[in-house]
């Protein structure tokens, strides 16, 4: 049996379905492409909605083995019963994916013969506004059996144990192969009296639903605990996992408490050939960003509120959508008071030895990993401030390209190459405006 990586603990890898939206204007500008889910290999999902001590938990799920050979097992704060487990929609975490997603956006200078513009200055942007059979023994391993039942193809065992080596042996005597290390991480959760939801697909029910994938897994329960148990995820993990949380709440942004969490690198003006190359830069900024922070903060990659977007990278989910993600404090005007956190983590066991704690807060401050393009005017533009305004692109290339390198660690030669950016048109020869010694002091500036 395979236990799943991350709970996420449990989830192996996600790799969302994009849910492809049409180009959303806002102001000037539109949106052009997305980081979501599917750039990483290893990525779990997990919707979080919270209202108080209320939590309605959603996992995705595309686990890639023999549905056969599945199993989960997740520490949870409370005994659940059948009711209050549910199948959700793989659908609905995509669309929350490429709703909340990290965006690049394109904008075109105008002719700045009729548009009149200081030419040193950037056009300015939008402001942000189952089936184990149990055995007998179970009392002398000091494992209870709080629960069972199943739930569309799942069968689910709900236990508590007393110490971790008789959960352990429970598991694996009824066929849950429990990786070396899970009795030292089992053991803090049984500390806590914590639960485990123990699930295994069953072979007749996924044969008879039709669906090519197992579909995720939502529990709801009341409970003061507020946290996610990954620690369970890290058993087999021999590289960095990724895991993706959407919080949503009617309050504001969700924060981790016992990490730092900082926002992911935004509103960056960078050169406009990243537009076919925008995945590679979003991997490769991530991973520059995660190494400056010492590989031990949760990034920050998107906050609003569900009712808007700017850019829109996808439209935000309706009513009937949000309910299916959990949300059930729901009225008549549903997105006015859902608000979404998005928020990365990439841990390992050595920097993130703790579960994530999160709270709840009231901060409402919009936020969003997004960047420009700024695309130069390629018309006559013959007037004196066409003429400044042609004389200022070689300089702000040579930034585009120096804040490219700074984000990604990519090497600046290369990227001034692509972007065609030479010493005799980052500082022209022939320019009567410029001074002698200001393009003497120009050099300076310039790291080649």
């Amino acid at each position: 049996m395979k236990i799943f990586k991350c709970l996420t603990a449990m989830l192996i890898s996600v790799v969302a379905v994009i849910c492809f939206a049409p180009n959303a204007w806002a102001f000037c500008g539109f949106y052009v492409a997305k980081a979501d889910s599917k750039l990483y290999n290893q990525a779990s999902q997990v919707v979080i909605a919270r209202d108080g001590n209320r939590t309605v938990l959603t996992m995705a799920n595309d686990y890639q083995g023999d549905v056969k050979d599945f199993a989960l097992v997740v520490p949870v704060p409370v005994v659940l019963k059948q009711e209050q487990v549910h199948i959700g929609e793989s659908k609905i975490i995509e669309r929350l994916d490429a709703f909340s997603a990290p965006r690049l956006v394109e904008y075109f200078d105008p002719d700045p013969c009729i548009v009149n513009y200081p030419a040193s200055e950037a056009v300015p942007a939008p402001q942000m506004p189952g089936g184990a059979k149990l055995r007998r023994d179970s009392n002398s391993l000091g494992v209870t059996v709080e629960a069972r039942f199943s739930v569309g193809e799942y069968d689910i065992v709900i236990l508590s144990a007393k110490e971790s080596n008789g959960l352990e042996k429970w598991l694996n005597r009824n066929g849950y192969k429990m990786p070396k290390g899970a009795n030292q991480l089992l053991r803090p959760y049984i500390r806590q009296n914590m639960k485990f939801f123990v699930a295994k697909v069953n072979l007749a029910e996924f044969e008879k639903s039709g669906y090519q994938l197992l579909r995720p897994l939502m529990m709801a329960y009341e409970s003061p605990k507020f946290m996610l148990p990954i620690r369970l995820g890290m058993m087999n993990a021999t590289t960095a996992q990724d895991l993706i949380v959407y919080v949503l709440s009617p309050k504001g942004q969700a924060e981790i408490t016992n990490y730092r969490t900082v926002n992911v690198p935004s509103d960056a003006e960078i050169p406009v050939f990243v537009k076919n190359q925008f995945s590679d830069f979003y991997k490769s900024m991530f991973q520059t960003a995660y190494t400056r922070e010492d590989r031990k903060v949760a990034f920050l990659e998107y906050a609003w509120d569900m009712g808007s977007c700017d850019p829109c990278s996808a439209e935000p989910l309706n009513t009937e959508e949000l309910r299916k993600a959990g949300v059930f404090w729901l009225n008549q005007n549903a997105s006015n008071n859902v608000f979404i956190t998005r928020l990365h983590v990439r841990y390992t066991r050595d920097k993130f030895p703790e579960d994530l704690m999160f709270a709840e807060t009231s901060n409402r401050q919009s936020f969003q990993g997004r960047y420009i393009l700024r695309h130069a005017f390629t018309g006559n533009a013959s007037c004196e401030a066409g003429q400044q305004y042609k004389r200022s692109l070689p300089q702000r290339f040579e930034q585009e390209s120096r804040t490219l390198a700074n984000l990604t660690g990519w090497n600046i030669q290369d990227i001034r190459n692509k972007m065609n950016l030479t010493m005799s048109n980052v500082i022209p020869s022939q320019s009567p405006l410029i001074s002698f010694w200001k393009k003497v002091w120009l050099v300076f500036s310039h790291v080649f």
